[in-house]
This record gives C-alpha cells, sequence and structure tokens, in this order.
C-alpha cells in the first residue's frame, strides 16, 4: 500500500472551525468598486465586458489599440532583404477594406455606448494637475534642516558630520534636500522658521549654490 503525503492526509479532513458561509460569500465576491462614477453607473445584472463596453472603457488596451505582431513583421522585412521572397503588394487593397470595415464596426460601437461620458470624465480628471501629498517624515525633516543650517547645499561636508550616524553617501544627503525643497509645504516652514520667506534667493549666496556637486 503507497503510504500517503501528510498534506493529502490533512486535506481529507473536514475543518469544522471553518466559516462555511463566509467562505462562500468571498468565493461569490466580484470586488468592490472604488471609483464613485463607475459604481453609479454600473448595472450589476450585466456582464464585465458589457458593462465597460457600455462606459466606453477597456478590460485589455492591447487588445483595443490592436498592437500589431512585430516579429512576425521583422521576419518577412529580412526575407524580402535579402531575396528569399518578393514584396506582396496585393494585401494594401484588402487592407484598406479591412481598416474600412473596422472603422465601421467602431462608430456602430460608439453609437450604442450609452454612457459614454463616464470615460470622457475619467480622462478629463487624469489630466488635472493633482499636488502630491507626499511628504517626508519628522526625523529625516530635522535632520535636513541640521545639514541646511549648517552646511547650506554643501553635500560632501553634510556625509562627513559627525552625526550622519548611517553612514549616507553625499548622493543620498543631495536627494534627500531636493526633495525636502520640492515639498512646497515643509519646505515654506523652514524658510517662515527662519525668517527667509519673504526674502528674495540671492543665487551668488553660498548657502543655496550646491558645491562640488554633479549633475547625475
Amino acid at each position: 500500500m503507497v503510504k500517503q503525503l501528510r498534506r493529502t492526509r490533512m486535506a481529507k479532513k473536514y475543518n469544522y472551525q471553518r466559516n462555511r458561509k463566509r467562505v462562500e460569500k468571498k468565493i461569490k465576491n466580484k470586488g468592490t468598486i472604488k471609483d464613485s462614477l463607475i459604481k453609479q453607473e454600473w448595472q450589476k445584472g450585466m456582464s464585465l465586458s458589457k458593462n465597460l463596453d457600455d462606459l466606453g472603457l477597456v478590460f485589455d488596451s492591447n487588445k483595443a489599440l490592436g498592437v500589431p505582431n512585430n516579429r512576425e513583421e521583422r521576419k518577412k522585412i529580412i526575407k524580402i532583404v535579402n531575396g528569399f521572397m518578393e514584396e506582396d503588394t496585393s494585401d494594401l487593397d484588402v487592407k484598406k477594406e479591412e481598416f474600412s470595415d473596422e472603422e465601421e464596426i467602431e462608430i456602430k460601437k460608439k453609437s450604442s455606448r450609452s454612457k459614454e461620458y463616464v470615460a470622457e470624465k475619467l480622462e478629463q480628471e487624469a489630466n488635472e494637475y493633482v499636488e502630491s501629498r507626499f511628504k517626508l517624515p519628522k526625523g529625516v525633516v530635522k535632520q535636513v534642516s541640521y545639514y541646511m543650517d549648517k552646511y547650506g547645499l554643501n553635500y560632501k561636508a553634510m556625509a562627513r558630520d559627525p552625526q550622519n550616524y548611517y553612514q549616507e553617501t553625499w548622493r543620498q544627503l543631495r536627494a534627500k534636500c531636493r526633495k525636502f525643497m520640492s515639498i512646497s509645504d515643509q519646505f515654506a516652514k523652514y524658510l517662515e522658521e527662519r525668517g527667509l520667506m519673504d526674502k528674495e534667493i540671492d543665487e551668488g549666496d553660498p548657502r543655496w549654490k550646491e558645491a562640488e556637486t554633479d549633475d547625475d
């Protein structure tokens, strides 16, 4: 008799502790729609593809855009260049007919889409500028503020500071300083605390000049 593996023996045992109702609910759950506009217009009785088509959306962008098979095209070009086959121009008329048919299908699809404004609204929202909400941790702000107060933008001097406990390189410190200066809220507070908010930054001031650095 073949000895069974432990995991197969364990699989045959009924787990009385498991909530079967919750398991079934989890299997049948199709997930939650986070976008309020899509959620509002989504028809629960319809299939996924039909819903997406009505909203003017697609599940697979590669299929929708019709990405060409470049590998086959390259093989064909190599054969033509090396003289293994002649270029066939008869396909051009066929392709034109195919494109015209595809255009007609696309026009019909667009006319059948009753909720295409959803896709237009989403595209508009995506194109709108959204300010980054990223903020540096308080510890990093304190560290960068200390370095900038003491050394300005001399990153190599920062790297040699005794308080550089983690032995960060000058490039790592430069990245931190540049990130700190790019966050308007935190950098504005830094300038305000030092009375530099209303003052014009002098380009010749050594505090604001990056010393001995490259542009990597």
